[in-house]
Protein backbone atom coordinates (compact mmCIF):
# COMPACT_ATOMS: atom_id res chain seq x y z
CA UNK A 1 0.00 0.00 0.00
CA UNK A 2 2.64 2.39 1.16
CA UNK A 3 4.38 1.58 -1.91
CA UNK A 4 1.76 2.46 -4.16
CA UNK A 5 1.04 5.39 -2.52
CA UNK A 6 4.82 6.28 -3.00
CA UNK A 7 4.30 5.71 -6.64
CA UNK A 8 1.63 8.26 -6.79
CA UNK A 9 2.88 10.75 -5.48
CA UNK A 10 6.12 10.48 -7.74
CA UNK A 11 3.98 10.88 -10.54
CA UNK A 12 2.19 13.68 -8.96
CA UNK A 13 5.86 15.53 -8.45
CA UNK A 14 7.05 14.56 -12.03
CA UNK A 15 3.60 16.21 -13.49
CA UNK A 16 2.08 18.06 -11.17
CA UNK A 17 -1.65 16.40 -11.96
CA UNK A 18 -2.26 13.11 -13.30
CA UNK A 19 -5.13 11.70 -15.10
CA UNK A 20 -6.29 8.25 -15.36
CA UNK A 21 -8.57 6.31 -17.42
CA UNK A 22 -10.82 3.76 -14.77
CA UNK A 23 -11.60 -0.02 -15.98
CA UNK A 24 -13.67 -0.63 -18.50
CA UNK A 25 -17.32 -1.28 -17.30
CA UNK A 26 -16.96 1.04 -15.02
CA UNK A 27 -19.93 4.32 -15.93
CA UNK A 28 -17.79 7.50 -16.68
CA UNK A 29 -13.86 6.68 -15.71
CA UNK A 30 -12.40 10.25 -15.04
CA UNK A 31 -10.00 10.59 -12.59
CA UNK A 32 -7.20 13.08 -11.48
CA UNK A 33 -4.58 13.05 -8.81
CA UNK A 34 -3.02 16.29 -8.05
CA UNK A 35 0.12 16.54 -5.50
CA UNK A 36 -0.16 20.00 -3.52
CA UNK A 37 2.09 21.01 -0.93
CA UNK A 38 3.14 23.83 1.32
CA UNK A 39 6.84 25.45 3.10
CA UNK A 40 6.82 27.79 5.70
CA UNK A 41 9.78 28.42 8.07
CA UNK A 42 10.23 31.31 10.34
CA UNK A 43 13.21 32.93 12.78
CA UNK A 44 12.19 33.32 15.98
CA UNK A 45 13.02 35.23 19.09
CA UNK A 46 11.18 34.27 22.05
CA UNK A 47 11.02 34.89 26.22
CA UNK A 48 8.87 35.61 29.05
CA UNK A 49 9.02 37.64 31.94
CA UNK A 50 7.04 37.81 35.04
CA UNK A 51 5.05 35.18 36.90
CA UNK A 52 5.91 33.37 40.22
CA UNK A 53 8.80 31.09 38.50
CA UNK A 54 11.81 32.51 36.99
CA UNK A 55 11.83 34.62 33.63
CA UNK A 56 12.51 32.03 30.87
CA UNK A 57 15.73 34.10 28.72
CA UNK A 58 15.57 35.39 25.30
CA UNK A 59 16.06 32.56 22.94
CA UNK A 60 16.30 32.04 19.31
CA UNK A 61 14.54 29.45 17.13
CA UNK A 62 13.58 27.90 13.70
CA UNK A 63 10.54 27.03 13.57
CA UNK A 64 8.11 25.38 11.12
CA UNK A 65 4.92 26.63 10.48
CA UNK A 66 2.50 23.67 9.20
CA UNK A 67 4.58 22.77 5.91
CA UNK A 68 2.49 19.90 4.66
CA UNK A 69 3.08 17.73 1.55
CA UNK A 70 -0.53 15.67 -0.17
CA UNK A 71 -1.84 14.22 -2.62
CA UNK A 72 -5.64 14.29 -3.37
CA UNK A 73 -7.97 12.73 -5.84
CA UNK A 74 -11.26 12.21 -7.48
CA UNK A 75 -12.92 9.82 -9.66
CA UNK A 76 -16.67 10.59 -11.63
CA UNK A 77 -18.69 7.60 -10.68
CA UNK A 78 -21.73 8.65 -12.81
CA UNK A 79 -24.81 9.77 -12.21
CA UNK A 80 -23.29 13.24 -10.05
CA UNK A 81 -21.45 10.93 -7.43
CA UNK A 82 -17.90 11.50 -7.09
CA UNK A 83 -15.21 9.34 -5.44
CA UNK A 84 -12.70 11.30 -3.30
CA UNK A 85 -9.23 10.34 -1.50
CA UNK A 86 -6.59 12.71 0.50
CA UNK A 87 -3.72 12.20 2.04
CA UNK A 88 -2.06 14.91 3.98
CA UNK A 89 1.68 15.05 5.55
CA UNK A 90 2.96 17.22 7.92
CA UNK A 91 6.95 17.49 7.84
CA UNK A 92 9.63 19.74 9.69
CA UNK A 93 11.86 21.37 6.91
CA UNK A 94 14.41 22.57 10.05
CA UNK A 95 14.11 18.95 11.40
CA UNK A 96 13.04 16.00 10.33
CA UNK A 97 10.34 15.55 12.46
CA UNK A 98 6.33 13.99 10.92
CA UNK A 99 5.04 11.03 9.94
CA UNK A 100 2.60 9.61 7.11
CA UNK A 101 -0.97 10.88 6.47
CA UNK A 102 -1.15 12.70 9.45
CA UNK A 103 -3.02 15.99 8.62
CA UNK A 104 -6.28 15.77 6.91
CA UNK A 105 -6.31 12.46 5.63
CA UNK A 106 -9.40 10.20 4.42
CA UNK A 107 -11.75 8.52 1.84
CA UNK A 108 -15.50 9.58 0.74
CA UNK A 109 -18.46 9.87 -1.73
CA UNK A 110 -19.69 12.98 -2.67
CA UNK A 111 -23.18 13.87 -5.07
CA UNK A 112 -24.03 17.04 -5.92
CA UNK A 113 -27.15 17.51 -4.87
CA UNK A 114 -27.16 15.48 -1.35
CA UNK A 115 -23.80 16.15 -0.03
CA UNK A 116 -20.56 14.30 1.27
CA UNK A 117 -19.74 11.77 3.40
CA UNK A 118 -16.08 11.50 4.28
CA UNK A 119 -14.22 8.97 7.11
CA UNK A 120 -10.66 9.09 8.70
CA UNK A 121 -8.92 12.05 10.35
CA UNK A 122 -9.72 15.98 9.92
CA UNK A 123 -10.23 18.87 10.82
CA UNK A 124 -13.46 19.54 12.82
CA UNK A 125 -16.24 21.97 11.93
CA UNK A 126 -15.69 24.25 15.19
CA UNK A 127 -11.99 24.22 13.48
CA UNK A 128 -12.98 25.24 10.03
CA UNK A 129 -15.43 27.76 10.74
CA UNK A 130 -13.94 29.64 13.74
CA UNK A 131 -9.87 29.32 13.13
CA UNK A 132 -8.35 30.25 9.83
CA UNK A 133 -10.94 32.15 8.12
CA UNK A 134 -11.55 34.90 10.75
CA UNK A 135 -7.27 34.88 11.64
CA UNK A 136 -5.40 37.72 10.06
CA UNK A 137 -2.29 35.07 10.63
CA UNK A 138 -4.36 31.96 8.87
CA UNK A 139 -3.81 29.60 12.26
CA UNK A 140 0.00 29.61 12.20
CA UNK A 141 2.67 31.29 14.20
CA UNK A 142 2.93 32.60 17.26
CA UNK A 143 0.49 35.01 16.74
CA UNK A 144 -2.35 32.94 15.48
CA UNK A 145 -5.89 32.88 17.14
CA UNK A 146 -5.56 29.48 19.27
CA UNK A 147 -3.56 31.36 21.75
CA UNK A 148 -5.67 33.13 23.99
CA UNK A 149 -9.03 32.74 21.80
CA UNK A 150 -10.97 29.24 21.29
CA UNK A 151 -10.16 27.55 24.88
CA UNK A 152 -6.77 27.93 23.67
CA UNK A 153 -7.05 25.50 20.98
CA UNK A 154 -8.95 22.49 22.90
CA UNK A 155 -11.44 23.36 20.05
CA UNK A 156 -9.56 23.67 17.25
CA UNK A 157 -9.29 19.94 16.71
CA UNK A 158 -8.02 17.39 13.96
CA UNK A 159 -9.73 14.13 15.24
CA UNK A 160 -8.80 10.85 14.23
CA UNK A 161 -11.82 7.84 13.50
CA UNK A 162 -13.82 10.36 12.54
CA UNK A 163 -16.65 10.41 9.81
CA UNK A 164 -17.96 13.56 8.57
CA UNK A 165 -21.24 14.61 6.40
CA UNK A 166 -20.98 18.33 4.21
CA UNK A 167 -23.77 19.48 3.26
CA UNK A 168 -23.96 21.10 -0.77
CA UNK A 169 -24.70 24.90 -0.26
CA UNK A 170 -28.33 25.77 -0.42
CA UNK A 171 -28.88 29.48 -0.46
CA UNK A 172 -25.59 30.50 0.54
CA UNK A 173 -25.70 27.93 3.78
CA UNK A 174 -23.63 24.75 4.44
CA UNK A 175 -23.84 22.37 7.17
CA UNK A 176 -21.11 20.06 9.06
CA UNK A 177 -21.57 17.23 11.04
CA UNK A 178 -18.88 15.32 12.89
CA UNK A 179 -18.43 12.24 15.20
CA UNK A 180 -15.24 10.92 16.70
CA UNK A 181 -15.95 7.25 17.31
CA UNK A 182 -15.49 5.94 21.04
CA UNK A 183 -12.87 3.41 20.13
CA UNK A 184 -11.83 3.57 23.48
CA UNK A 185 -14.73 3.03 25.61
CA UNK A 186 -14.63 0.84 28.56
CA UNK A 187 -16.83 -0.36 31.25
CA UNK A 188 -16.08 2.69 32.88
CA UNK A 189 -15.56 5.54 29.93
CA UNK A 190 -17.17 6.95 26.96
CA UNK A 191 -14.80 9.11 25.53
CA UNK A 192 -16.04 10.41 22.17
CA UNK A 193 -16.52 14.09 20.29
CA UNK A 194 -19.51 15.36 18.53
CA UNK A 195 -19.43 18.76 16.47
CA UNK A 196 -21.62 20.53 13.95
CA UNK A 197 -21.23 24.05 12.09
CA UNK A 198 -23.15 26.08 9.75
CA UNK A 199 -22.29 28.81 7.93
CA UNK A 200 -23.09 31.60 5.56
CA UNK A 201 -21.34 33.46 2.83
CA UNK A 202 -17.76 33.66 0.87
CA UNK A 203 -15.64 35.66 -0.85
CA UNK A 204 -16.49 39.55 0.59
CA UNK A 205 -18.41 38.24 3.85
CA UNK A 206 -18.93 35.49 6.39
CA UNK A 207 -20.51 34.16 8.95
CA UNK A 208 -20.50 30.40 11.05
CA UNK A 209 -21.66 29.01 14.46
CA UNK A 210 -20.21 26.29 15.40
CA UNK A 211 -20.55 23.24 18.05
CA UNK A 212 -18.72 20.70 19.93
CA UNK A 213 -18.85 18.61 23.10
CA UNK A 214 -15.92 16.05 24.24
CA UNK A 215 -17.67 13.33 26.40
CA UNK A 216 -15.44 11.51 29.19
CA UNK A 217 -12.62 14.02 27.78
CA UNK A 218 -10.77 16.69 29.33
CA UNK A 219 -8.23 18.99 27.46
CA UNK A 220 -7.77 15.95 25.53
CA UNK A 221 -7.33 13.14 27.81
CA UNK A 222 -9.49 10.68 28.80
CA UNK A 223 -11.32 11.61 31.90
CA UNK A 224 -14.75 10.16 33.10
CA UNK A 225 -17.70 12.06 33.80
CA UNK A 226 -16.29 15.05 31.95
CA UNK A 227 -18.39 16.30 29.57
CA UNK A 228 -17.36 19.72 27.83
CA UNK A 229 -18.37 21.96 25.26
CA UNK A 230 -17.66 24.69 23.06
CA UNK A 231 -19.75 27.34 21.04
CA UNK A 232 -18.60 29.93 18.45
CA UNK A 233 -19.27 32.43 16.23
CA UNK A 234 -16.99 33.76 13.50
CA UNK A 235 -17.51 36.28 10.55
CA UNK A 236 -15.79 38.88 8.69
CA UNK A 237 -16.65 41.30 6.17
CA UNK A 238 -14.47 43.30 3.11
CA UNK A 239 -14.16 47.22 3.03
CA UNK A 240 -12.13 48.15 0.43
CA UNK A 241 -8.66 47.28 0.93
CA UNK A 242 -9.33 45.85 4.51
CA UNK A 243 -10.86 42.85 5.69
CA UNK A 244 -12.17 42.81 9.12
CA UNK A 245 -12.65 39.64 11.23
CA UNK A 246 -14.12 38.86 14.96
CA UNK A 247 -14.77 35.67 16.37
CA UNK A 248 -16.77 35.36 19.81
CA UNK A 249 -16.90 31.73 21.94
CA UNK A 250 -17.79 30.36 25.48
CA UNK A 251 -16.43 26.64 26.87
CA UNK A 252 -18.17 25.06 29.36
CA UNK A 253 -17.46 22.16 31.25
CA UNK A 254 -17.46 19.85 34.18
CA UNK A 255 -16.44 21.98 37.50
CA UNK A 256 -15.18 24.68 35.39
CA UNK A 257 -16.91 28.50 35.44
CA UNK A 258 -17.83 29.07 31.82
CA UNK A 259 -15.08 30.94 29.98
CA UNK A 260 -15.37 33.20 27.66
CA UNK A 261 -13.25 35.13 25.12
CA UNK A 262 -13.33 36.97 21.49
CA UNK A 263 -10.70 37.94 18.90
CA UNK A 264 -10.57 41.00 16.51
CA UNK A 265 -8.49 40.97 13.15
CA UNK A 266 -7.78 43.13 11.07
CA UNK A 267 -5.84 42.54 7.12
CA UNK A 268 -5.05 45.77 5.50
CA UNK A 269 -3.87 45.70 2.02
CA UNK A 270 -1.50 48.65 0.63
CA UNK A 271 0.48 49.28 -2.00
CA UNK A 272 -1.06 46.27 -4.07
CA UNK A 273 1.26 43.59 -2.35
CA UNK A 274 1.93 44.18 1.37
CA UNK A 275 -0.81 43.56 4.03
CA UNK A 276 -0.73 44.73 7.23
CA UNK A 277 -2.34 42.45 9.86
CA UNK A 278 -3.33 42.87 13.44
CA UNK A 279 -5.12 40.49 16.51
CA UNK A 280 -6.24 41.39 19.90
CA UNK A 281 -7.32 38.89 21.73
CA UNK A 282 -9.02 38.21 25.17
CA UNK A 283 -9.90 35.34 27.39
CA UNK A 284 -11.21 35.34 31.20
CA UNK A 285 -12.68 33.31 33.26
CA UNK A 286 -12.92 29.10 32.88
CA UNK A 287 -10.77 27.69 36.08
CA UNK A 288 -12.17 25.45 38.78
CA UNK A 289 -15.74 27.15 39.61
CA UNK A 290 -14.43 27.61 43.31
CA UNK A 291 -11.34 29.69 42.73
CA UNK A 292 -11.74 33.30 43.91
CA UNK A 293 -9.95 35.12 41.01
CA UNK A 294 -10.61 33.50 37.30
CA UNK A 295 -7.55 33.61 34.65
CA UNK A 296 -7.66 36.34 32.85
CA UNK A 297 -5.48 37.18 29.89
CA UNK A 298 -5.09 38.80 26.57
CA UNK A 299 -2.74 38.80 23.66
CA UNK A 300 -2.03 41.40 20.54
CA UNK A 301 -0.23 40.42 17.41
CA UNK A 302 0.83 42.80 14.86
CA UNK A 303 2.37 41.55 11.24
CA UNK A 304 3.62 42.86 8.05
CA UNK A 305 3.20 40.38 4.93
CA UNK A 306 4.34 40.69 1.27
CA UNK A 307 2.99 38.83 -1.74
CA UNK A 308 6.05 38.05 -3.85
CA UNK A 309 3.58 36.73 -6.12
CA UNK A 310 0.02 33.88 -5.23
CA UNK A 311 2.43 30.99 -4.03
CA UNK A 312 5.44 32.85 -2.25
CA UNK A 313 5.33 35.09 0.52
CA UNK A 314 7.38 36.93 3.37
CA UNK A 315 5.97 37.69 6.86
CA UNK A 316 7.38 39.13 10.10
CA UNK A 317 5.24 39.09 13.32
CA UNK A 318 5.04 40.32 16.92
CA UNK A 319 3.02 39.47 19.82
CA UNK A 320 2.57 40.32 23.16
CA UNK A 321 0.82 38.52 25.83
CA UNK A 322 -0.58 39.43 29.12
CA UNK A 323 -1.34 36.87 31.54
CA UNK A 324 -3.31 39.01 34.13
CA UNK A 325 -4.54 36.12 36.47
CA UNK A 326 -2.99 32.31 35.47
CA UNK A 327 -1.17 30.94 32.54
CA UNK A 328 -4.09 30.32 30.74
CA UNK A 329 -2.58 32.55 27.16
CA UNK A 330 0.27 31.49 25.28
CA UNK A 331 1.38 31.83 21.62
CA UNK A 332 -0.82 30.57 18.87
CA UNK A 333 2.24 27.98 17.94
CA UNK A 334 5.21 27.24 19.84
CA UNK A 335 4.12 27.31 23.22
CA UNK A 336 6.53 28.65 26.45
CA UNK A 337 6.32 26.81 29.33
CA UNK A 338 5.18 29.47 31.59
CA UNK A 339 4.17 29.69 35.33
CA UNK A 340 0.83 31.86 36.39
CA UNK A 341 1.70 35.44 35.67
CA UNK A 342 4.32 34.72 33.10
CA UNK A 343 3.86 37.32 29.67
CA UNK A 344 5.49 35.71 26.43
CA UNK A 345 7.25 37.93 23.86
CA UNK A 346 8.32 36.87 20.54
CA UNK A 347 9.25 38.41 16.80
CA UNK A 348 9.02 36.05 13.97
CA UNK A 349 9.97 36.54 10.35
CA UNK A 350 9.80 34.02 7.42
CA UNK A 351 9.19 32.66 4.02
CA UNK A 352 5.91 30.89 2.89
CA UNK A 353 5.87 28.69 -0.39
CA UNK A 354 3.02 26.83 -1.53
CA UNK A 355 2.82 24.42 -4.78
Amino acid sequence: MNKRLWMALACAWAGVAATAHAQKGEPDGDSVVTMYGRVYVMFDIVEAKGGTGPDLPRRNRVSDQSSLLGVRGTESLGGGLKAFFQLETGFSPDGAGGSFAQRNSGVGLQHERFGSVLMGRWDMPFKQTQVAPVDPFTDLSIADITGSAINQGNFSNREQNVVQYWSPQLAGFDVKLAYSANEARTATVNPYKTGASIQYGRGEYYIAYAYEKHHDILDGSVKAGATHTGNGIAGYFRLGPAKLMAQYGTYDGTGLKKQKSYALGLDLVFLQQNHLLVLYQNSKDGGAATLARQPECDAIGIGYRYDFSRRTMFQMNYVKVNNKVGNLCNFGAGTLNITSGADPTGFAAGVRHTF
